[in-house]
């Protein structure tokens, strides 16, 4: 039997963490390892359980939650960082996957989605509310009519990788990619491992973020606007 995926709650809401710490507790394969009601208090937390994932409220007293999700993905990079939140600014979006977080999720989201998007960000996938994936578009749309930055690492990648890195953007699986790029799936998440290597960057996201900013993936279409 596989060992269970250990969760930490940081979220400054003592009925919202009860009320998902009871939601997993219904799930075999999930368990809740501790809790923390602010980001000092998450981050001690994470350094001493070292969990697989992090649910992270955005907006606590204290250190906010993007301040602990780029500090834990320094500290700790092998743990996934999930942001769960209220939010639907498309700043915050954009500033936290920067920063380190493997995903974006809204306090709405029904506890399939969110015990789904538990597991599969401790796989290394980048996970979000459906309703944020335009907004990331958006985002990066606006951020791609302005200078793009100097890509510094960009000469670092090989042309398959940049190849790759362009179909990330376009938020391909690895399956897709390897279908398409007509690859063995297992070469594919090489590629990806070393462009995140390369690129010192966590996360597909930060790495979709990376190719639409420094040109090697187009900007996201965005109508007539």
């Amino acid at each position: 039997m596989s060992p269970k995926l250990r969760v930490l709650l940081v979220d400054d809401h003592n009925l919202f963490r009860s009320g998902v710490k009871a939601l997993l507790a219904r799930q075999a394969d999930l368990e809740v390892v501790g809790e923390a009601a602010d980001g000092l208090e998450g981050l001690k937390r994470a350094a001493e359980l070292k969990p697989d994932v992090v649910l992270l409220d955005l907006h606590m007293p204290g250190l906010t939650g993007r301040e602990v999700v780029k500090t834990l993905a320094e500290e700790l990079p092998a743990t996934a960082v999930l942001m769960l939140t209220v939010s639907e600014d498309a700043d915050d979006l954009i500033d936290t996957l920067r920063a380190g977080a493997r995903g974006y999720l809204l306090k709405n989201i029904d506890a399939e989605f969110l015990t789904d998007s538990i597991r599969r960000a401790a796989r290394g996938e980048a996970v979000m509310s459906p309703q944020m994936a335009a907004k990331l578009a958006r985002g990066l749309q606006g951020a791609a009519r302005g200078p793009a930055p100097p890509p510094a690492e960009r000469g670092k990648l090989s042309p398959r990788e940049r190849e790759i890195l362009a179909l990330l953007a376009r938020g391909a699986s690895n399956k897709e990619m390897a279908r398409e790029l007509k690859l063995a799936e297992s070469t594919v998440k090489i590629h990806v491992q070393n462009i995140l290597r390369k690129l010192k960057l966590t996360s597909r996201v930060q790495a979709a973020v990376y190719a639409v900013e420094s040109g090697i993936a187009p900007r996201p279409s965005g109508g007539n606007s």
